[in-house]
């Protein structure tokens, strides 16, 4: 299994997951000139993706899926109320339409996304199912349900957004209503709330974290950094990589 974060962050998001024969890229959030200068950077073929998987339709995801898809000949998947949603953005675009919660097979994967809260009209996550084992990719929501801990048991791999610290948010600079929208049910989750999720999902064969969609104004690497390391030392179940998602450059390419 091969994953890349290629940008993580409310400019834009991307991640790379190639698993058996099948590559795809979840998100493109990116220009796409920026989107293939950071693939190559990290020796990505552009032309060797076989798919594009949309969590959602705010720009910072979809900005060149569409372009991404037309120029390389590859299906984008969304659900039927984000491609509806997205009509600017996916003209002449091969969509394929999934609905959310149902799982499907795309070449050698199961794919399951998985509903979760947000402002947005259809938003998921993603769980990947392989001979490699089980991979999953969930940002961009504000609850953490039941159904997301179930789903995200038993992976190898996890991309999970660890957003704000809340009293940076708290006594940051946004005003009062944009800092009751990230903290509501269809928001962000907080870094404390984050590593109540990790502590529900650790189990011996984690592997690999990357700790995503980072806030630029109420977050710093650092800090997320410092939390995740000390919440691996207080148990003993797991001792995965640690990679915090960047904004502004790709992450290298981390086998597992």
């Amino acid at each position: 299994m091969k994953i890349c974060s290629l940008a993580s962050g409310s400019k834009g998001n991307c991640l790379y997951l190639e698993t058996g024969d099948t590559r795809v890229l979840v998100d493109v959030g990116l220009s796409l000139r920026e989107t293939l200068f950071r693939m190559d950077e990290v020796g990505i073929d552009a032309s060797g993706i076989h798919a594009v998987l949309v969590t959602h339709e705010h720009i910072d995801h979809i900005r060149s899926a569409g372009s991404f898809s037309r120029k390389f000949n590859v299906p984008v998947f969304a659900s039927h109320f984000v491609n509806a949603k997205s009509e600017k953005y996916f003209k002449k675009t091969q969509v394929n339409e999934f609905e959310s919660g149902s799982a499907f097979t795309f070449r050698d994967i199961q794919i399951d996304p998985i509903p979760i809260t947000h402002d947005s009209c259809d938003p998921v996550g993603f769980v990947f199912d392989s001979s490699e084992g089980r991979a999953a990719s969930v940002t961009d929501f504000g609850i953490v349900t039941r159904l997301i801990t179930e789903k995200l048991r038993g992976c190898r791999f996890l991309n999970l957004e660890s957003n704000h610290d809340v009293d940076m948010l708290m006594n940051g600079p946004y005003p009062w209503e944009l800092k009751q929208r990230i903290k509501s049910r269809h928001g962000h989750i907080s870094n404390e709330e984050s590593l109540e999720l990790l502590h529900e999902l650790a189990h011996e064969g984690l592997e690999m974290l990357i700790m995503a969609h980072l806030s630029e104004v109420n977050n710093h690497p650092e800090h997320v950094l410092r939390s995740t390391e000390s919440f691996l030392r207080d148990q003993n179940v797991c001792a995965p990589q640690i990679v915090i998602g960047d904004q502004y450059r790709a992450s290298e390419m981390m086998e597992i």
